[in-house]
């Protein structure tokens, strides 16, 4: 029987948050989640996500730019194609459309579960086999208040839930916000990890003065303290920290990947799938940062579910995870958009085992915080569909 694509719906979904999320370059208290299902004529139907943190705030796409991306330029190209496999199927993709990685890592997201499906296989035997049905998930701190965060975490050590903590910084002046981490350092004492996240904020010279500061305070890592094109000066700062250094916002695929090897410009690589152009660019950057031996650690654009478990499949997969992933995006959010959550238990995020992504859409959830809602309703039970 041939089988082709036959519709794509992309969706914008506003989710509020549990609290303000604090970077160094915006705050946000509601995730924007660009959502995709691409519908079959066999009935099966793939969910992609792709997600930013806070917009243009951060890169050079935004909800409204990835569903523009999909509707106007990728889904033309899918309609009606045999569908054959992942690979094919986005090869006029890769061929037609520069750049606009988010996009594109939903819609890849997408046909891989499609695969997964029909297959009757997880997301993850379709990128090579999973080495691990659970994965370390840390919590990022990003109220502001030293109080706050303080107690935030003795919570959720207490409940078992996350005993690894970033903490961002990069707004305020450095000595307040080493006082920020090193209050918070000294009440979690030796019963928690923390590392911070600059998001780009500093220059070389403060990146220097900070990096011995936060190693007396006890912190254990620090990721992208200088601007993504600074290649250079990460370089130098590899060599001169008294800690480790990872990159995050400057990885934007392979190519990326293997300029900071060839540098030695890090000790660390915060691998996105979206941020990547998709999981399989994401397992190669993977892959590239392995064989450099740089660290591995799994980052996320805080996604909601969707974007989350596409994660955790590729992370399942990889050989090494020695700085665990932050897949805590859904646990930001006031509501979960699935008819069964992902499992978040003793640390670490189950991986589903179902075929494809695993997952199913609450669609009265959907419909509540769509921006195009056809109506503004409340989640009931029994209304679902699988994925």
């Amino acid at each position: 029987m041939t089988v082709k694509i036959t519709h794509i719906d992309t969706w914008i979904v506003d989710v509020p948050t549990i609290r303000p999320h604090v970077l160094a370059m915006t705050s946000i208290s509601r995730q924007s989640m660009t959502l995709v299902r691409i519908h079959t004529s066999d009935g099966v139907i793939g969910l992609g996500e792709g997600t930013t943190i806070g917009g243009l705030a951060y890169g050079e796409e935004s909800p409204e730019s990835i569903k523009l991306t999909i509707d106007q330029y990728m889904a033309p190209l899918l309609m009606g194609q045999m569908l054959i496999d992942p690979a094919a199927q986005l090869a006029p993709i890769r061929s037609t459309i520069v750049g606009n990685h988010f996009a594109r890592n939903a819609v890849e997201t997408a046909l891989l579960d499609i695969q997964g499906q029909r297959l009757g296989v997880p997301l993850s035997t379709l990128l090579g086999g999973r080495q691990r049905d659970r994965i370390p998930v840390l919590w990022t701190l990003a109220s502001g208040d030293t109080a706050k965060d303080i107690a935030e975490a003795e919570a959720l050590i207490a409940d078992r839930r996350h005993n690894i903590f970033k903490l961002k910084i990069g707004k305020r002046a450095l000595r307040q916000d080493v006082a920020h981490v090193a209050a918070i350092k000294r009440a979690l004492g030796d019963e928690a990890s923390v590392r911070v996240d600059v998001n780009q904020a500093w220059d070389a010279v403060t990146a220097l003065r900070g990096a011995a500061m936060l190693a007396d305070a006890g912190v254990d890592l620090i990721e992208q303290p200088l601007p993504r094109a600074d290649r250079l000066g990460m370089a130098h700062l590899t060599r001169h920290s008294p800690l480790p250094i990872m990159a995050d916002e400057a990885l934007r695929g392979p190519v990326d990947a293997v300029d900071y090897v060839a540098a030695r410009a890090c000790h660390a690589f915060s691998i996105k799938p979206a941020q990547a152009g998709g999981l399989f660019a994401a397992r190669d950057v993977a892959a590239i940062g392995e064989a450099g031996q740089i660290g591995i650690y799994g980052g996320t654009m805080l996604e909601g579910s969707i974007g989350t478990a596409a994660s955790a499949h590729l992370f399942a997969t990889l050989p090494s995870l020695g700085w665990g992933t932050e897949l805590f995006g859904p646990l930001l959010q006031t509501e979960d958009i699935l008819t069964e959550p992902l499992e978040y238990r003793d640390f670490a995020l189950t991986v589903p085992a179902a075929p494809g992504l695993g997952l199913s859409l609450d669609l009265d959830k959907i419909n509540h915080f769509r921006r195009d809602a056809p109506s503004r309703t409340v989640s009931t039970p029994g209304r679902q569909e699988n994925s």
